[in-house]
């Protein structure tokens, strides 16, 4: 007997190409003409009120559904977050209460969904970190010594951090001229295609979390774009690593799709190339078998998998709390960039072009890096038996230095 795929009574939810079906219900914050920012579900090409789903007595949030930020509802915790997603379920389903309140997407403006308490982006995948290893000390020295056994990150700048569809302006910065340094517009601007983990559960200063735990803290996941400035990166990152070259930006999509929604698509990583240590060690898959690629002004330019990825988002949860280090509700974790071994399948135009050295041709122009006016849009999703689990756009668009 075939197994048909959950429905729901939202029609456009049940088309087999959308990225919002009853099985996904991603959670993010919208407003509509005159009225405030809230909190909402995306199913099919509806929004889901959830602030007004709960002042009916419909849905019980703990009354954090009418704030412009989703934090105040991942603070309270899994149990509730299961809670929701359970009656959301239910009542979007094929015998649900239809007359709920709905909001067209096309009449919405989505916002940042959670206030970003911090900011940490990692380095996780071999194919990256190799690349681009090779290109800044050469192959011999292009992964550190230590890359194989622990998550590698860097502190970035949570102000920075922007919703899907705000411009992007090109930054000036100090690079390194033939005569010294030289203050400049970046020449050298790139993307980053990666995934964000949202943190949805706090831990102790002084107190370390296991992998296990992590996994348990996390509330969901985002596309993430970390705008890159490459030539003043390689001017300033030794010792101490990427400073300004990285903080002029990081794009993230508006809807958070859940860890409950991707659990069928827990996925083996790339394969160890040493045990790691007992603290990082997993007793599940903690990837997810998801597709993402990138396109500049509406060409296709790569795809591949997360699933290619060397550590997951709850190891690097667990290594950041090592030292003690407190985990805040509204902390984002950047995966690092999500690079497969091929051309085609790398996720920055560092390495697609070795460094600018191989141009690539886009709608019949030779390109290196980013230009003024460019648009990237980055896609994932998940693809179940007739339905996907999907991100939904997440798209920035560079604007002129000043």
């Amino acid at each position: 007997m075939t197994r048909h795929p959950q429905r729901s009574w939202v029609a456009a939810a049940n088309e087999p190409g959308c990225d919002f079906p009853i099985q996904n219900l991603p959670y993010g914050v919208f407003s509509t003409a005159g009225g405030d920012p809230r909190c909402g579900v995306a199913i099919g090409d509806m929004i889901v009120d959830l602030a007004a789903l709960e002042a009916r007595g419909l849905l019980d949030g703990g009354g954090t559904f009418s704030a412009p930020q989703l934090n105040g509802f991942m603070a309270l915790g899994r149990p509730a977050w299961d809670r929701v997603r359970a009656r959301l379920t239910a009542l979007l389903g094929e015998d649900g209460d239809r007359d709920l309140p709905l909001v067209p997407m096309s009449d919405a403006t989505l916002h940042l969904p959670i206030q970003v308490a911090e900011y940490t982006d990692f380095y996780a995948s071999r194919n990256h970190a190799f690349n681009v290893g090779k290109l800044f000390r050469g192959p011999d020295n292009a992964l550190p010594a230590q890359w194989t056994h622990m998550p590698i990150g860097y502190n970035g700048r949570a102000s920075s951090v922007v919703v899907s569809g705000t411009p992007i302006r090109r930054p000036m910065g100090q690079l390194k001229g033939d005569d010294g340094p030289e203050w400049a517009a970046c020449r050298r601007l790139d993307l980053e295609l990666e995934l964000g983990a949202i943190v949805g559960a706090p831990s102790e200063m002084g107190s370390r979390v296991s992998v296990d735990q992590a996994e348990d803290m996390i509330f969901g996941y985002v596309l993430l774009n970390d705008w890159s400035a490459r030539d003043v990166q390689a001017w300033e990152y030794q010792p101490l690593g990427p400073f300004q070259s990285k903080a002029l930006g990081t794009t993230i999509s508006p809807w958070i799709v859940t860890q409950a929604a991707l659990e069928p698509f827990r996925s083996q990583g790339a394969e160890r190339v040493n045990p790691l240590l007992d603290y990082l060690q997993e007793s599940r898959p903690g990837l997810y078998d998801l597709a993402v690629g990138w396109t500049l002004n509406g060409q296709m330019m790569a795809r591949t998998n997360y699933n290619v990825m060397y550590y997951s988002s709850a190891q690097q949860l667990a290594h950041h709390t090592s030292s003690g280090c407190p985990m805040r509700v509204g902390d984002l974790l950047g995966s690092g960039t999500i690079s497969g071994p091929e051309r085609d399948q790398t996720g920055a135009l560092l390495e697609m072009t070795e460094g600018g050295k191989l141009p690539v041709e886009v709608n019949g122009e030779s390109r290196v890096f980013l230009e003024d006016g460019d648009e990237i849009e980055l896609y994932g999703f998940a693809q179940g038996d007739g339905y996907r689990i999907g991100f939904g756009p997440c798209t920035g668009r560079i604007l002129p230095a000043t």
